[in-house]
């Protein structure tokens, strides 16, 4: 086959105008299993290093560091994974695992083991270390400190020369009455401590936790031995290995450890072993300041700190955020057999049931609590911050309120929500909380707004919010409550006019604050405002309306409070007709915007270097994989810096993207992205694979994820002859069903007036949503001569009551408010759960249609496809049913992707090609048991 395609070039912005004409291969199944992605990226505070782990599908994954000063590859890694930098940038430290033939080999895969890689960032150079199992790199990069992965030596009694007393004997060759075991999952391993510079090295025996000081020359670990006996907290000087004892006790342990980001202190959660029940273990905080420790107590002296509590210092050590939880009630000892009596005992025999109580007045059902128990509530603890220069400790969250959106680089105000009362809503009605503005030097709590679906945007300085409400932005004084609308009188579109659910209707959300608090910069539909918070006056900062371009504020530092009122901030700039994104700048000052990268592909800034004017973003379209670029903060000369994919220039990939244009059901003007295959000729008719779910044109200038998994692989078609169309799909509420397929025929029907679809050979591939879709649409329409359908609802009579597996939820809520768009209950309306259930219709069916679904499904029962599939057989329809056992909502184990895309494959193939029905296909395949 003969095809032109226009050559990967490393300039960024100006187009070859040249092109070459030569033999492309037609990609194969094994190709895409050397396709690579980019992993775990990371940029160096100073700009200068870049790092990440080239993964490909299938096989084994590189690390790279490049150098972002000569724009050059420095190093690569054997299957190095998991890239960190440290603060000064002088090393990666990679996590090198097993080959893959080793990880598939090995029937016991704890016995696996990693190493750690060390790359010199100056010279390119490694260092490797065996069988590691974790470990810290100093901000400096003069120290290692790893824990070997080989278990304790229990018979051993051997401690370090530089222990600072003896701690007798620590053998364990029997069962000790007297032992204080460690939890079952805390191991203790020897800690190896290495001078990077002069190759010192030092080892710490039964090192269960440790950290490394901000000042590169402390080390704190804590030591757990098997009897608890010698457990202690040891304080390490790096300079010359001599240990300091802090605490020594029977059964201590450090479950945290976390250092001060610039001084000597460090704060770790001390608790016990003595207590074998670790949720009721009391830990405390300790701090070590000045050669002194002290306890930092919670506000409510009933209440304690957990295992799993977490600690994080702010960026300038002023505050530090840990988490504590009321004590808990004394656990109730369950009965036991004891005695002959006892066998016979009532309260005793019930005590071995297995019962959960279902009751009306629960306001979760059981799955769902549960759920909650486990994830959430078990161990549920609630945000407290110690100021460190008023060493006052405050509380944030509490038991009626205890979430707060933790960024710790706020100082005065932080968002606070609770879903308590909402909890049994949520079952039909989806998400609502309260929502709080909460002080973080009083701890304070001030409503904003009660049962919202949204998350409102708090202020820095907590006195302000902003949220959506009556289709309008709202703007809460905090001080004195009072509500002003900020955009009644400005004609533009702030309510989202995509939302075509029976819920209510969305904002297009909010940029952020600017520092002072004097104004919020929100969205419009095109444009990002700046609204004032004393005189609500609003200012436009962007003018996307007029050329149907939507800007949005590009926010690279998660932590960012505000914005200053002289900066300059990097916008996303996307048409919403032509799906052509840019990205610009935005002088708050001055409202210019000016662009920065544009072209007929798609842009994504992803890095910024913390201490640095050093950026790092992406250039792809459908046949240029998304690798990284390198640019500083004019993006006058951006450098190209990996090439993770050249091999696409082998391939027939597919010819460029078209937007397609049609009516929605009912007359909107929608769009598709048509890809025709690869060598296509114009007049043409060829095959044609339809894959949709909702939104899809916007993904006109997208490179495909190149794997195989529940959806086709879209150059897999393209470049084997095959047209693949995306288009976008739009619901009438109560009837989604019908309007979805009206739709898609409009959609269809557009390729075939356009002579480019052969109306004989089109077929159809959803999955979950699109699943349920595609398995509607044939029993309306014959247009269609194969459908492939991933785990769809069937039957949203017995859906409607069902419960996702994942989330404990009842389903009620996803058809009365949700995603299935009824509107009603099922008792309002049983007329419209049957009108939009295909399993009522499946005699109307004379598409062949493919069905999968894995049996582990938390997300649709596997069922309702088993119900689909079983009235497609008994009206004699041409179904087939594919069962992977043991998988979710979405195929997770390899060979089950693969095995589904050949057939996926195979099935069209045979019906839009006339090739010959693999035997599966013609004659099933037999259970065999061996």
């Amino acid at each position: 086959m003969k095809t032109k395609l226009t050559l990967l070039s490393s300039a960024l912005i100006v187009s070859l105008a040249s092109t070459t004409v030569y033999a492309k291969e037609a990609l194969q199944f094994k190709d895409v299993f050397s396709f690579k992605s980019a992993k775990n990226t990371e940029l160096s505070d100073d700009g200068k290093i870049l790092s990440l782990s080239a993964t490909p599908y299938r096989g084994n994954a590189t690390g790279q560091v490049y150098s972002l000063s000569s724009n050059s590859l420095i190093s690569e890694v054997e299957r190095g994974t998991k890239p960190h930098i440290n603060k000064a940038a002088n090393w990666v430290a990679f996590t090198q695992v097993p080959t893959l033939l080793e990880k598939e080999t090995t029937k016991k895969k704890g016995t696996l083991k990693n190493n750690l890689v060390l790359v010199n960032t100056q010279s390119g150079e490694q260092q490797s270390f065996v069988d590691v199992k974790d470990y810290k790199l100093s901000d400096d990069g003069t120290w290692l400190a790893y824990r070997l992965n080989k278990k304790a030596d229990e018979d051993s009694d051997t401690e370090t020369e530089t222990e600072t007393e003896d701690k007798g004997d620590t053998k364990n060759n029997s069962k000790n009455d007297n032992a204080i075991t460690p939890d079952k999952k805390d191991k203790a391993y020897s800690l190896i401590i290495v001078n990077l510079a002069d190759k010192r090295s030092h080892t710490i025996e039964n090192v269960f936790s440790y950290g490394i000081s901000a000042s590169n020359d402390q080390l704190l670990v804590s030591q757990t031995y098997t009897d608890g006996n010698n457990n202690q907290i040891v304080l390490v000087s790096l300079n010359d290995f001599k240990h300091s004892v802090l605490i020594d006790e029977p059964g201590v342990v450090a479950s945290k450890i976390t250092w001060h980001p610039t001084n000597e202190s460090v704060v770790f959660t001390l608790g016990n072993y003595v207590n074998d029940d670790m949720r009721r273990r009391n830990y405390s905080l300790q701090l070590w300041e000045n050669e002194q420790l002290s306890t930092i107590e919670s506000p409510n002296k009933d209440w304690v700190i957990g295992k799993t509590a977490s600690l994080e210092w702010s960026e300038d050590g002023e505050r530090l955020y840990f988490e504590n939880h009321p004590k808990l009630a004394a656990k109730v000892k369950a009965k036991k057999y004891t005695d002959e009596t006892s066998l016979y005992d009532f309260n005793t025999i019930r005590e071995h049931k297995g019962l959960d109580v279902w009751h009306n007045n629960d306001a979760q059902i059981k799955p769902r609590e549960e759920q909650q128990w486990n994830d959430v509530n078990k161990n549920r603890h609630y945000s407290a911050v110690y100021h460190v220069n008023s060493q006052k400790v405050v509380q944030l969250s509490t038991p009626n309120m205890p979430e707060v959106a933790l960024n710790p680089e706020r100082n005065v105000s932080l968002l606070g929500s609770s879903n308590i009362l909402y909890l049994e809503k949520i079952m039909y009605g989806g998400f609502f909380a309260d929502y709080f503005a909460v002080n973080i030097n009083t701890g304070k709590q001030t409503p904003i707004i009660n049962d919202y679906p949204f998350r409102p945007s708090l202020a820095p300085n907590g006195e302000f919010a902003a949220y959506f409400s009556d289709s309008q932005i709202q703007l809460k004084d905090l001080k004195n409550n009072k509500v002003t609308p900020l955009t009644k009188a400005i004609k533009a579109t702030f309510a989202d006019d995509k939302h075509d659910y029976p819920s209510t209707q969305p904002g297009y959300g909010f940029a952020g604050w600017i520092t002072d608090s004097s104004q919020v910069l929100a969205y419009s539909k095109y444009d990002i405002w700046a609204f004032d918070v004393k005189t609500q006056q609003a200012k436009r900062l962007t003018n996307g309306k007029q050329s149907n371009t939507q800007y949005r504020v590009i926010k690279l530092d998660k932590t960012q409070v505000g914005f200053k009122k002289d900066d300059t901030l990097l916008v996303s700039a996307i048409n919403l007709q032509t799906k052509q994104s840019e990205v610009a700048k935005l002088s708050l000052t001055t409202s210019t915007v000016t662009k920065v990268l544009s072209g007929n592909k798609r842009f994504d800034v992803v890095k910024k270097a913390k201490a640095a004017d050093k950026y790092v973003f992406t250039s792809q379209t459908y046949s240029q994989f998304s690798d990284y670029y390198q640019t500083d903060f004019s993006f006058s000369s951006p450098k190209q810096v990996t090439t993770l994919n050249p091999q696409i220039s082998n391939f027939a990939w597919g010819e460029k993207p078209e937007l397609i244009s049609y009516k929605g059901f009912d007359g909107e003007d929608l769009q598709g992205v048509l890809i025709k295959p690869a060598g296509y000729k114009k007049g043409d008719k060829v095959p044609v694979v339809v894959y949709f779910y909702r939104y899809m044109s916007q993904r006109m200038y997208d490179f495909p994820t190149m794997e195989l998994n529940h959806r086709p692989n879209f150059p897999m078609f393209t470049s084997n002859g095959y047209a693949v169309f995306l288009p976008d799909i739009r619901f009438e509420i109560g009837h989604p069903g019908k309007s979805s397929t009206q739709t898609m025929i409009n959609a269809t029907q557009k390729l075939i007036d356009l002579g480019i679809a052969d109306k004989n050979k089109i077929g159809l591939q959803g999955h979950s949503w699109a699943g349920y879709q595609s398995a509607f649409m044939i029993t309306q329409t014959d247009m269609f001569k194969a459908v492939v359908s991933g785990a769809p609802v069937s039957n949203m009579t017995s859906a409607y009551s069902g419960i996702r597996l994942k989330s404990g939820l009842a389903r009620q809520f996803q058809y009365e408010m949700g995603q299935s768009r009824i509107g009603k209950n099922l008792f309002e309306a049983p007329e419209l759960y049957i009108e939009n259930s295909p399993v009522f219709f499946a005699d109307k069916v004379n598409t062949p249609i493919l069905i999968m679904s894995g049996d582990k499904d938390d997300a649709v029962p596997w069922h309702e496809s088993v119900q689909y599939y079983l009235a497609l057989r008994r009206a004699g329809k041409d179904a087939t049913f594919l069962q992977y056992a043991g998988e979710p909502h979405h195929l997770k184990k390899f060979p089950n992707q693969v095995d589904f895309s050949i057939r996926m494959m195979q099935y069209f193939d045979h019906y839009l090609k006339g090739k010959p029905a693999a035997k599966w296909m013609t004659e099933g395949e037999a259970f065999v048991k061996e």
